[in-house]
């Protein structure tokens, strides 16, 4: 996880009101994240952050590029990622939110930034027909069969 604690956001430490973040996910930030297929990037995050009594309400936009894995030719790839997520906190019993209104709460807006981030990457990464490393595209191609295989041809007589 990232050291960027100021994107940590204490809501009991918060007036009630609309609170506004930006945020930036770096190549440091992708960096300290473990397991993520994600190489590098530059996001930027705008929070608005509605806050109630009860309550809260969350909008992030995102909006950068980051860079992946090609799954065909392996070199890096850039994907754009431009979204928009809004995230509602849920209702509770009256005896749980007493608690909750004493408790200390936070968000961690960066790592919501970053689900975020993560939900718009395509399962399957692969350039654009032509984009691919040339070199690697040649070696696929020469392992391509173009002619049916005599040994598994069952024409039935």
């Amino acid at each position: 996880m990232s050291e960027q604690s100021h994107y940590m956001i204490d809501l009991s430490r918060l007036p009630i009101g609309t609170h506004s973040f930006d945020i930036q996910l770096d190549d440091d930030f992708f960096a300290s994240v473990e397991k993520t297929e994600i190489l590098s990037g530059n996001i930027s995050a705008k929070a608005t952050l509605n806050l109630r009594e009860e309550d809260y309400q969350l909008n992030i936009t995102v909006h950068g590029t980051v860079f992946v894995v090609c799954d065909r030719c392996l070199d890096p790839m850039p994907l754009d990622i431009d979204d928009e997520q809004e995230i509602f906190s849920e209702d509770e019993e009256d005896e749980e939110m007493e608690h909750r209104k004493t408790s200390n709460r936070t968000l961690d807006l960066s790592w919501l930034a970053y689900e975020i981030v993560s939900i718009n990457i395509p399962l399957v990464h692969s350039h654009q027909p032509g984009g691919c490393n040339p070199q690697m595209d040649l070696l696929l191609q020469s392992h391509l069969c173009d002619e049916p295989d005599p040994e598994n041809d069952t024409d039935i007589e």
